[in-house]
């Protein structure tokens, strides 16, 4: 048998291992195991197997009981590489993993060929990694009474679903959690507010991989530690006797908790507000203690989390030494001012004070008491309270005295009265009348009326000032007035004259209602319950114009004033607004009411016009409108009408100063003359104005008479009929000749035809606007014999006499047609043929 070697595979998805045997040895192998064929052979593996990530690990499959050399192949059952190096040999196969990772984790089957059977296994890889202690942060530096949270670090754990973690604190678990599928590292928090107890004390984090598999030493690893609490200064005390003797020592000692371990700052604080720093010990000791040193001391304890402090007051023992008296607000005061004296000593303890007035050169108590300090209060003082007071504080030590020297002086009053000279005012207005003292704390007010009136109205005094209220003042409250203030022994008095007036409402003007232009208009102003009357003034205003003015006469009470003014109108004064203007003049006020009333002036008709609107003259089926307008009050009536061959004809009415008659499209019916005229109940106008319609010639026809066919010598009658204004031209031509017959109605005559007279004519009709033509043809038949004289030539005289009546009834018509604004050419009566 050759020697096997060792082959590796990477990421390769099958591994094959086989042996070689030389002919001979395997024709020999066969011979002897040929009774026993039917021998099934065993493959060897594990099911299961459980790897730490790192380790070198060696997976082997084998069939021992095969008496040749057997093949192996490795098959990965999983989406992914074996990863592994194959180590062959004769009955079994290894697979080796130098350094165990994660992606070994897989399931591999093992075939094995012995001979010409193959028997199979398969085994499933599990890898896991739990390599290092839990790593615990946070601990270190935690604060009293604050919320902290401490945090437990895993790393390179696998499989991570499977870990748990644990919080203990002594042997109490006080949080737990669990791991995550698919992940390297975990940090688990604890969150907790640390009391001054846990300082020092051990906390664990204990964190297991529950993998079956995994020895007991290795599925539990944990890591405890110390807790470290800091805490700012707290619980500070200060210990000592406080109070000592004049010239014995002080000693204070300050306590404190903190960590870390806190410093101790003493200062003194003095009565005047300075701080003096006494050293930085635990312990503060001062010898030979004065009276300078009694105050309040503080102990400033401080570390880097935060200060807090404490103090004591010391009091040195000593004979009252800082007695004082004084008076407030001052010592110099004005008769009637309050004044509090003041009796207190502040330098040592003291057992009671007593506070005196000295007369006549003896101590006269007014008062003591228990402790350190007195006062006495004196409401109004007098010019008598001045004097001498005298403090007394005394102690077990002894005792001391001081005086106050107090004066009293004479006020200085002052008072001022608003008004203070004259006021008018108007009935039912309100006034108050408020009079101020000064240089007395408290004076004393009255009212007075010098006419000796009792005074009704409403008095209200408050402190420096008194008001007199006049809530709606009246006639009756006219005078002088008086305010009077005493202060001790001083009285002073000011005074104001108050004038009364009356002007309740504006004037109320009236006329005499509408007039006609020339008449005279009643004017009347009427201002109710005046006073005092003769101090108003009527004016009659036009504008700025005084027209006419009025005063009144003197009277005891109110009164109602009236004036009356004619006034003669004209068409000007139309809507003119006259003014009554009433004016009061006082010595200090003046007031101005005013009314007005706008004039009503009547007048007929004026200023009839009539306008039309484009032209006058017009072409028919154009548009018109004819305006007609005036002026009139009361505004009257328009009638507008229209007057053709002597016939007036009423178009419209209208109620207004302005109306408007729109023809849309106008017709030769339309020529006449118009006429607007306007009336009210005063009288009437008119105006007219002459419209004219023009249009070219139209329904032009030709009559032919006796008939188109005639015989030669015979005379034709043509008559041409057309309707035109202006009048047309009609003109006759025979179309093969250059001859024309103009004619002014229509009518052309034909003497005595021949044949050469047969053919077509044309009849043209034109006027300024256009022109329209007929044609008919003319047939003369040739007379072959000369008849008698007969009937016919008598009929030729009477068609004459016909033609000559037809010509003066064209005349007649054309006339006519002109001043109807149309032309219709005459008609022709055969029968005048």
């Amino acid at each position: 048998m050759k020697e096997s070697t060792l082959t590796q595979f990477y990421h390769l998805g099958a591994l094959e291992c086989s042996s070689e045997v030389d002919s001979m040895d395997s024709a020999l192998l066969l011979t002897l195991l040929l009774p026993v064929a039917v021998v099934s052979h065993v493959v060897n593996l594990p099911s299961k197997v459980l790897f730490k990530v790192g380790d070198r690990r060696e997976l082997t499959c084998s069939i021992l009981s095969c008496p040749e050399t057997v093949k192996f192949v490795w098959t990965p059952l999983e989406d992914r590489p074996i990863f592994a190096t194959v180590k062959p040999q004769d009955k079994e196969s290894m697979l080796v993993f130098d350094s165990v990772m994660k992606n070994h984790e897989n399931t591999i089957l093992c075939k094995a060929t012995c001979g010409k059977e193959t028997k199979q296994a398969k085994t499933t890889i599990k890898v896991y990694s739990f390599p290092t202690n839990p790593v615990i942060s946070g601990h270190d530096r935690l604060k009293l009474g604050e919320e902290a949270t401490l945090t437990c670090e895993v790393s390179s754990i696998h499989p991570s679903e499977f870990l748990e973690v644990e919080w203990l604190y002594g042997d109490k678990v006080v949080y737990s959690d669990e791991g995550e599928p698919d992940r390297d590292a975990f940090s688990f928090s604890y969150t907790f507010t640390p009391s001054s107890e846990d300082d020092g004390k051990a906390i664990t984090c204990r964190v297991s991989l529950n993998v079956d598999g995994i020895p007991s030493e290795e599925m539990t690893r944990e890591t405890s530690v110390h807790m470290n609490v800091l805490s700012a200064p707290h619980n500070v005390k200060v210990s000592g006797v406080t109070a000592v003797p004049l010239g014995s020592s002080l000693n204070l000692t300050c306590e404190a908790e903190g960590k870390p371990k806190p410093a101790f700052t003493w200062t003194a604080l003095k009565p005047d507000g300075q701080s003096v720093e006494m050293g930085k010990h635990q312990v503060l000791f001062v010898q030979d203690v004065s009276l300078s040193d009694a105050g309040t001391y503080q102990c400033d304890v401080s570390n880097d989390l935060g200060s807090q402090m404490a103090s004591v007051s010391v009091v040195v023992q000593a004979p009252p030494m800082e007695t004082l008296i004084v008076a407030s607000p001052q010592t110099t005061l004005k008769e009637g001012d309050s004044v509090s004296i003041f009796c207190k000593s502040t330098g040592v303890p003291v057992t009671h004070v007593v506070l005196s007035r000295r007369v006549n050169g003896v101590d006269a108590e007014l008062k003591s008491s228990k402790g350190a300090e007195t006062s006495h209060t004196i409401p109004s003082v007098k010019l008598a309270d001045s004097g001498t007071f005298v403090c007394e504080a005394f102690n077990e030590y002894g005792s001391q005295r001081t005086t106050l020297n107090l004066t009293v002086e004479a006020h200085l009053l002052e008072v001022a009265l608003q008004p203070d000279t004259e006021d008018v005012l108007e009935k039912g207005s309100n006034l108050v009348l408020s009079c101020q003292a000064s240089g007395c704390p408290q004076p004393e007010f009255s009212w007075k009326n010098l006419a000796n009136n009792p005074i009704l109205r409403q008095i209200k005094t408050d402190g420096f000032q008194s008001q007199l209220i006049f809530d709606l003042v009246e006639l009756e409250d006219e005078g002088t007035y008086l305010c009077e203030v005493t202060c001790g022994s001083i009285m002073k008095s000011k005074q104001t004259n108050l004038k009364v007036f009356s002007f309740p409402t504006s004037p109320v003007v009236k006329n005499s209602g509408p007039s006609l232009v020339g008449e005279m208009m009643k004017l009347t102003c009427t201002v109710q319950e005046v006073f005092p009357a003769n101090l108003f003034q009527i004016l009659w205003m036009d504008g700025d114009r005084k027209m006419h003015s009025e005063t009144g006469s003197f009277s005891s009470g109110t009164i109602n004033l009236t004036s009356e003014y004619s006034y003669r109108v004209n068409t000007e004064d139309q809507d003119k607004r006259i003014t009554c203007k009433v004016l009061l003049e006082m010595p200090a006020a003046q007031a101005v009411k005013t009314a007005s009333t706008a004039l009503s002036v009547h007048y007929p008709p004026r200023a009839t016009r009539i306008t039309v609107s484009p032209l006058m003259e017009l072409k028919e089926g154009e548009s018109m409108s004819i305006s007609c307008l005036f002026d009139s009050f009361p505004v009257g009536r328009m009638v507008l009408s229209r007057v053709m061959d002597g016939v007036q004809t009423e178009l419209m009415t209208s109620d207004g100063l302005e109306t408007v008659f729109t023809i849309p499209s106008v017709k030769l019916d339309d020529t006449g003359i118009y006429i607007c005229e306007t009336s009210n109940m005063y009288g009437s106008q008119n105006d007219s104005v002459e419209i004219t319609v023009k249009a070219p010639p139209r329904n032009t026809t030709v009559d032919i008479f006796p008939s188109t066919d005639v015989q030669e010598g015979q005379n034709i009658t043509i008559c041409c009929r057309s309707v035109s204004f202006p009048p047309p031209a009609v003109v006759l031509s025979k179309l093969d000749s250059e001859k024309n017959v103009y004619s002014l109605d229509g009518v052309f005559l034909l003497i005595n035809l021949t044949p050469n007279d047969t053919g077509l004519y044309q009849i043209n009709v034109t006027n300024d606007l256009g022109y329209e033509t007929e044609t008919f043809t003319i047939n003369v038949i040739e007379k072959r014999v000369n008849p008698p004289l007969g009937w016919n030539d008598f009929l030729s005289l009477a068609i004459c006499l016909g033609v000559a009546s037809a010509l003066l009834g064209v005349v007649v018509y054309v006339w006519r047609a002109r001043k109807k604004g149309s032309y219709d050419l005459t008609k022709c009566n055969p029968s005048t043929v």
